[in-house]
């Protein structure tokens, strides 16, 4: 409902600006007759006695039309609330392209600003799952934002200093995200202003609608802020607890759920280590893997490209991807001079994978007898409940005395479960969205002991 409604909005403006713009020549005239009209006003029989202003204005139809250009495309960057819901890499872009725009017009629209109109609900959901995963890990656990569990923090700490802006940015960004979600305004300079006040008077800052004194222009006012269900209460040594009411505890698990999706349907479930060692894991939970978060892993795997100017005639490393699907990391693995070799279970993307010219087994990874052979293992392993233990505990076998084993992990392994041990990088929010699904993950770098 929201795509709808947003694509209807924004047609609006565009019918608007080409209604304004065909119109221009006759705004122009009309301007000049009124001007000549007030000109008379101003005279008997047309006898002027002095200039009637002191300059003539001159208006130009091409001046005017570059002008409602402008107000085109900002009045469609204000509706889709760009400037709170996109990232400050998005932002940065979108201001260039607005200095000099191109025609408006709804597909030079949907071209420019892409998701950001055709899915501004997810980007909403995004922008919030950033800020709050960047506050607590409790925020990146799949488990502990699924609608109806307990479990998210009340509150946050930030440092909110006399002299340092971090903690002022911090609670913006909470606040602002909060408001996005939740349809309502974004947080105003006397919101800020409040919080130091209450600070420097030692009582907590309460956003409950209540009124604030606003000074503007030398005078006092009465602002009267949105329910932000936000209590703020300072310390002497600089921290700040950012604490959540009721609502907006709930809001915040509901859009995080929303965003996360539900895509581990038994990430909980008890028996899960009570299933035979080789099971499947259920549907094969297959998610192929984007070229970032390819990319990502293989840098912390330390494997990257060959000097295409090396003498060495050394044979590239060997690199183990068990549950290899279509084969697109061993596709970066080969370009980058390894030698990989992959196992699937399903025969189809096994078939895709030949059809590269890769080396696939087709088989269950779980039941493959393990040698000490690679250099390396790349792993993407199904998520399901926590199937993914058993296929990075057996594929450490396979590893040479001083090989290294990265691992594409759901965020859970590492806030939640702690079974395995390792060194671990968060990975982006989002960073599977193009493939469909929005759950936080991560790598997980093991080195198996040298001999």
């Amino acid at each position: 409902m929201n795509q709808l409604v947003t694509q209807r909005t924004v047609l609006d403006l565009v019918e608007e600006y080409e209604g304004k713009n065909a119109a221009m020549e006759q705004a122009v005239e009309d301007f000049e007759a009124a001007f000549k009209k007030l000109e008379l006003s101003a005279s008997v029989q047309g006898k002027f006695v002095e200039p009637v202003t002191r300059h003539r204005p001159y208006v130009s139809a091409r001046d005017l039309r570059g002008n409602l250009l402008k107000s085109g495309w900002k009045a469609i960057y204000d509706r889709l609330q760009i400037d709170r819901i996109a990232s400050a890499k998005d932002k940065k872009l979108f201001e260039r392209t607005l200095q000099q725009p191109p025609e408006l017009t709804f597909d030079n629209a949907k071209a420019t600003f892409g998701d950001y109109l055709m899915r501004p609900r997810f980007h909403i959901l995004r922008g919030l799952a950033e800020v709050f995963a960047d506050l607590d890990p409790a925020f990146k656990s799949h488990s502990k934002v699924k609608i109806g569990v307990k479990g998210l923090p009340k509150r946050v700490i930030v440092y909110w200093g006399e002299y340092s802006g971090h903690g002022r940015d911090k609670f913006t960004d909470i606040a602002n995200a909060l408001a996005a979600y939740q349809g309502k305004p974004a947080i105003e300079y006397a919101e800020l202003a409040e919080v130091d006040a209450c600070r420097r008077a030692g009582k907590d800052c309460v956003f409950d609608g209540r009124l604030i004194a606003k000074v503007q222009s030398g005078a006092k006012e009465e602002y009267v802020p949105p329910h932000r269900g936000l209590t703020v209460r300072a310390f002497a040594n600089g921290n700040a607890h950012v604490f959540f009411d009721k609502i907006a505890l709930t809001d915040i698990n509901k859009a995080l759920a929303e965003f996360y999706g539900d895509v581990l349907p038994d990430v909980e479930e008890e028996d899960v280590q009570k299933r035979p060692g080789t099971a499947v894991s259920k549907d094969l939970q297959f998610y192929w893997s984007p070229k970032e978060v390819i990319d990502r892993a293989l840098e912390a795997a330390s494997i990257y490209n060959r000097d295409r100017y090396s003498t060495s005639d050394a044979p590239g490393h060997r690199v183990l991807e068990p549950s290899c699907g279509d084969g697109r990391i061993m596709d970066e693995l080969r370009a980058r001079g390894c030698r990989p070799f992959g196992i699937e279970y399903h025969a189809g993307r096994a078939a895709e994978c030949r059809a590269k010219g890769h080396s696939v087994l087709t088989g269950n990874f779980l039941e493959q007898p393990a040698r000490e052979d690679f250099d390396f293992v790349v792993m993407n392993p199904p998520f399901y409940g926590r199937h993914y233990v058993k296929h990075v505990r057996h594929a450490l076998k396979f590893l040479k005395p001083g090989g290294t084993l990265v691992a594409i992990l759901p965020a859970t392994a590492h806030y939640d479960h702690q079974e395995l041990e390792g060194q671990w990088t968060d990975l982006p929010v989002g960073s599977f969205s193009e493939v469909g699904t929005n759950v936080p993950t991560g790598i997980l770098k093991i080195r198996k002991a040298a001999a």
